[in-house]
C-alpha cells in the first residue's frame, strides 16, 4: 500500500479550500497540513471530518511559520486572500511561500491563481483590479522561473497554476457583488455587465482540478490550469433559474458605480485589502477594484474577449465538469436545506472573508 503524500496548504478555510482538501483527503491518496489561526474554528473541524488534516497555528505572513508547513511535504496548494492583505502584501508573501517550499524540498507547488488582466488587456488602466492581478502576476513570474534552465540546475520543485474565476456559488451568497433580491415574488440580479460574459467556476469542481494537478505532477509542470464552468451571461442564467425553480427572474444592467455603493455601502471607498495600508498611494479602493472587475467582464463576452478558457481541454481532463448555468442550478436545487427558491430569499455566506465581517490579521 502506497503511503499518501503530505499536501501543505495556505487558504485551506477558505471557500476553494474546502473542496480542494476534501478531494485530496477523502481520495486515501493524500493527507494534508493546513495552516489556520483556530483550529477549534467550525470551518477547520469541517476539513477535519473530510481525512486527516492537520493544523499549522499561525499566518502566511510569517516565515517562520510557512517553513514549520511545508517541513516533509510533498506537495502545496497556497491560495492567499488578498482581501486580508492587499495587492502588495500578496505578491511578496506569495513569492516568499514559493521560494520557502523550494527550501523545504517541496515537489510540486500548486498556485491559487487568478487571471492577470492588466496584462491580459494588453496594460490598459482601466482593466487593473488589484486582487486578480496580485495574483497574475505572481502566477506569471513563477512559470517564468520554472522554465528558467538556471532555477532548472539550482531547484527540483515543479509549479503549476489553478486559475479561476468569481465563484458561482456568489451568484446565490449573500453580500456579493452577484447577490439577488427577491421582489414581488421575482428574483432579480442587478449586475452591470453589458453586453459581456462571466467565467464563473463551480466551487464544486475545485477539488477535482487540484487533485488532477496533484494526481499528475508531470503534466502539472509549468501548466497553468484555467478554469471555468462556461462564460455565463445573467440573461442566460435568469433563464436557467425559472426552468428550474418554476418562479420569475429577470436580469436588469445597471449602473456600475450605482451598484457598487449598493453592494457595498459605506465600504466602498475603503481599502480592497483590509490589511492593506490606506495611506499607501498604491493601495487600491473596493471601487477601484471592482471597477476594472467588472469592466473587464464586460469585454470577454463569448469567450472571445479578454478573459478566454479552454474548454475543451477542461471537457478532457474533466469530463464530468458541470458545463452550464441550468446543470449548476439544478444541482444546487437537489442539495438543500429546502428548494432552491427558499433558499434565494435567504441568502448565506459564500466567502470567508464576508463570513468573519473582514475581522482577522494576517
Amino acid at each position: 500500500m502506497t503511503t499518501p503524500r503530505l499536501i501543505s496548504v495556505v487558504g485551506g478555510t477558505g471557500a476553494q479550500g474546502i473542496p480542494v482538501i476534501k478531494a485530496l483527503v477523502s481520495s486515501g491518496q493524500y493527507t494534508v497540513r493546513a495552516l489556520t489561526r483556530d483550529p477549534t474554528n467550525a470551518r477547520f473541524k469541517q476539513l477535519q471530518s473530510y481525512g486527516p488534516v492537520e493544523p499549522v497555528v499561525g499566518t502566511f505572513a510569517s516565515e517562520s511559520d510557512l517553513r514549520n508547513l511545508f517541513r516533509g511535504a510533498w506537495g502545496a496548494f497556497v491560495n492567499i486572500d488578498g482581501f486580508n492583505s492587499g495587492e502588495k502584501g500578496e505578491i511578496f508573501w506569495t513569492i516568499r511561500a514559493w521560494e520557502l517550499a523550494i527550501e523545504a524540498g517541496v515537489q510540486l507547488f500548486v498556485l491559487g491563481n487568478l487571471d492577470y488582466m492588466y496584462k491580459k488587456s494588453g496594460f490598459r488602466p482601466q482593466f487593473h483590479a488589484g486582487h486578480y492581478d496580485g495574483k497574475g502576476r505572481v502566477g506569471d513570474f513563477i512559470l517564468a522561473q520554472n522554465k528558467d534552465a538556471e532555477y532548472r540546475k539550482l531547484a527540483k520543485m515543479r509549479s503549476s497554476l489553478f486559475t479561476t474565476g468569481p465563484y458561482i456559488e456568489m451568484t446565490l451568497g449573500k453580500a456579493t457583488p452577484f447577490a439577488p433580491i427577491v421582489e414581488n415574488d421575482t428574483a432579480v440580479w442587478r449586475v452591470p455587465l453589458q453586453q459581456g460574459a462571466v467565467p464563473f467556476t463551480a466551487l464544486d469542481d475545485c477539488g477535482f482540478y487540484v487533485k488532477y494537478l496533484f494526481d499528475h505532477p508531470a503534466e502539472a509542470d509549468g501548466l497553468d490550469l484555467a478554469v471555468a464552468l462556461d462564460h455565463v451571461t445573467f440573461t442566460e442564467y435568469t433563464r436557467a433559474y425559472t426552468a428550474v425553480t418554476g418562479h420569475p427572474a429577470r436580469w436588469e444592467d445597471v449602473d456600475l458605480q450605482q451598484h457598487l455603493e449598493r453592494a457595498f455601502g459605506p465600504r466602498v471607498d475603503l481599502p480592497a485589502g483590509y490589511n492593506a495600508d490606506p495611506e499607501d498611494p498604491a493601495t487600491m479602493t473596493i471601487r477601484q477594484n471592482f471597477t476594472a472587475f467588472f469592466e473587464t467582464f464586460r469585454n470577454s463576452g463569448g469567450n472571445k474577449g479578454i478573459l478566454k478558457r479552454d474548454y475543451e481541454f477542461l471537457d478532457r481532463i474533466h469530463p464530468g465538469r458541470i458545463r452550464s448555468v441550468e446543470e449548476w442550478l439544478r444541482r444546487q436545487d437537489q442539495k438543500g436545506p429546502g428548494d432552491l427558491w427558499s433558499r434565494t430569499k435567504e441568502l448565506g455566506h459564500v466567502l470567508k472573508t464576508l463570513e468573519e465581517g473582514r475581522k482577522g490579521s494576517i
